[in-house]
């Protein structure tokens, strides 16, 4: 071996200087990617947080809006009619709230207030027959759920005419029992045989009253509908099962009952008051020959009202003061003759359409509304007197569609109420949310709020 010849060095081998700067990148793209998410993350949580905030807001306006029926209704006469009582964009903080109801006069503009229970049909009458008539008039009733509602509610199993009872229901693939009582709810109709949705709320199916483009456009999207170019709604609007009254006067106090023979010398002295002694004698000797003070349950004020000989203006001044009927506190169902619409008075015994015409002319002059005496200028006394049993001018149950929305749009908040106010201030009776139904108003409000603008 040559000495001579130079020996290497024993080195070990070293990394790649560009490995580490691959691992540096990498640790990068990771905090990078945890600062991406934790971002996300903190930006989605706070974007809850405010729609939380929002939600929380439109509820709270919603309350508001409650507390806000319940100080109009107890400051003001009950009495509310379609066309009156607008309850729009009310501003509440920088939110706002309306009272919708369907408008049936027009389903492209939208109308504001409360509606009146009192003027529809109450679904849970002490008559079955008179209600299935009533029943059987109503817009997209059919004689299979009008016959089986009045099977729903009566005690027996005898089956009406496409009717149902128990067993029916027991045999369904989902078996349940027959209620045999009533009503609870409305929507309880569609527990019933021939019961449904479309028969229920028709085209209307967020129950805004207005004929939305997805309401008119036939299979293409839900619901399905006709594309007539008019909103076909079901019977919802003309039913209900809040109506009652008090069988007092309207000040609260117990009337004389025409048909109770001890109250005649009290009923004297009421008309003395009105028309004079003498004349007295003569009205009181009139109701009797029309078979007042003889226990009749059948008859009427109306036909007091013709029996007695008297003018309106004189009758006016006793109506509120007597009664053919003390033999009960409560009295259900009557359909108040001043707020119902005209497919209701359609619903009444023996009315045309020229007579539901006539009468809603002679409503319209607003003459002894309180009384309900106008309907003899409308009617013939037959007429007239084959639908005062069925008919009043008291109200005590006010319904309100409340939609509220957050000061930014991004949400709100609804809910269908029913107020009593039997015992003088309002009480809530049925709550009922609407959220699911979407918004009901025109889309544009809450791009306005969106934008930071106001209504």
């Amino acid at each position: 071996m040559n000495n001579n010849q130079t020996q290497k060095p024993n080195t070990m081998p070293t990394q790649p200087r560009g490995s580490v700067l691959i691992v540096v990148i990498w640790v990068v793209l990771i905090l990078a990617s945890l600062i991406l998410v934790l971002g996300h993350t903190i930006r989605v949580e706070a974007v809850a947080a405010i729609n939380h905030v929002s939600q929380v807001e439109a509820e709270t306006i919603a309350n508001g809006a409650i507390q806000y029926v319940f100080a109009r209704l107890s400051q003001e006469d009950s009495s509310v009619s379609y066309g009156t009582n607008p309850y729009e964009a009310v501003q509440v903080g920088d939110g706002y709230f309306w009272v919708l109801r369907p408008n049936l006069s027009d389903e492209r503009e939208y109308d504001f207030g409360l509606v009146d229970e009192a003027g529809k049909v109450n679904l849970n009458s002490d008559s079955p027959e008179e209600l299935l008539d009533m029943l059987l008039k109503l817009p997209n009733m059919t004689a299979e759920l009008a016959n089986s509602i009045i099977d729903w509610q009566d005690e027996d199993e005898d089956i009406s005419e496409g009717g149902a009872e128990g067993e029916y229901y027991l045999l369904s693939h989902e078996p349940y029992q027959c209620k045999n009582a009533p009503l609870e709810t409305v929507e309880e109709v569609l527990l019933i045989k021939g019961g449904d949705l479309e028969l229920l709320y028709g085209e209307d199916t967020n129950r805004n009253g207005i004929l939305d483009w997805n309401e008119n456009d036939g299979v293409l999207s839900p619901p399905a509908d006709n594309s007539n170019g008019r909103l076909d709604p079901g019977f919802l609007n003309y039913v209900t099962i809040h109506s009652y009254e008090q069988n007092t006067g309207t000040d609260g106090q117990e009337q004389l009952d025409l048909n109770d023979p001890q109250n005649q010398g009290a009923v004297q002295e009421l008309l003395n008051e009105v028309v004079g002694e003498e004349e007295a004698i003569v009205v009181l000797q009139s109701l009797r020959s029309g078979g007042f003070f003889r226990r009749r349950r059948n008859l009427t004020l109306i036909g007091a009202f013709y029996a007695s000989g008297m003018e309106r203006e004189e009758f006016v001044q006793i109506i509120d003061r007597i009664t053919t009927d003390s033999s009960t506190q409560r009295v259900a169902g009557r359909i108040n003759i001043n707020t119902a619409p005209e497919p209701v008075l359609l619903c009444l015994p023996g009315l045309e359409q020229s007579d539901v015409d006539a009468l809603i002319q002679e409503r319209d002059k607003g003459e002894d509304l309180d009384t309900g005496l106008w309907i003899t200028e409308a009617l013939t006394p037959e007429k007239a007197m084959g639908i005062s049993r069925y008919i009043t001018t008291q109200s005590a149950q006010y319904s309100a569609d409340i939609v509220a929305v957050s000061n930014d749009g991004r949400a709100f908040a609804r809910y269908y109420v029913v107020l009593d106010m039997v015992q003088g201030t309002p009480e809530i009776v049925y709550k009922q949310s609407l959220h699911d139904l979407g918004w009901p108003l025109d889309p544009q409000i809450l791009e306005i709020l969106r934008n930071g603008q106001e209504i």
